[in-house]
């Protein structure tokens, strides 16, 4: 299991969740299997997403489309404050 971790500002919570939600890249389509969202406590203006991928290589071209297709511009992603930070990660236990 490969998960894509996703760490971003928002500048509103509702702006940005409508936009996630309205899923412009198809996410079980792309190969998502399993997705989790958090929030740091007292931090409204941050999110943290890992979305589960069967394959390394599922992840890493869900990740190229995020860049191109999503992040591209501001006018593309207007909920987010500035760059995402993200890293593709291995699972190698769960409990």
């Amino acid at each position: 299991m490969f998960t894509l971790q996703i760490e971003h500002g928002i500048k509103d919570f509702a702006m940005w969740r409508d936009a996630y939600n309205a899923d412009p890249l198809g996410r079980a389509a792309s190969g998502v299997v399993a997705e989790r969202s958090f929030r740091p406590i007292g931090d409204e203006h941050y999110v943290v997403l890992d979305l589960d991928f069967a394959t390394s290589d599922e992840a890493e071209a869900f990740l190229v489309r995020l860049r191109t297709q999503v992040w591209s511009t501001p006018d593309a992603s207007p909920a987010l404050a500035g760059g995402p930070q993200t890293r593709i990660l291995e699972r190698l236990y769960s409990g």
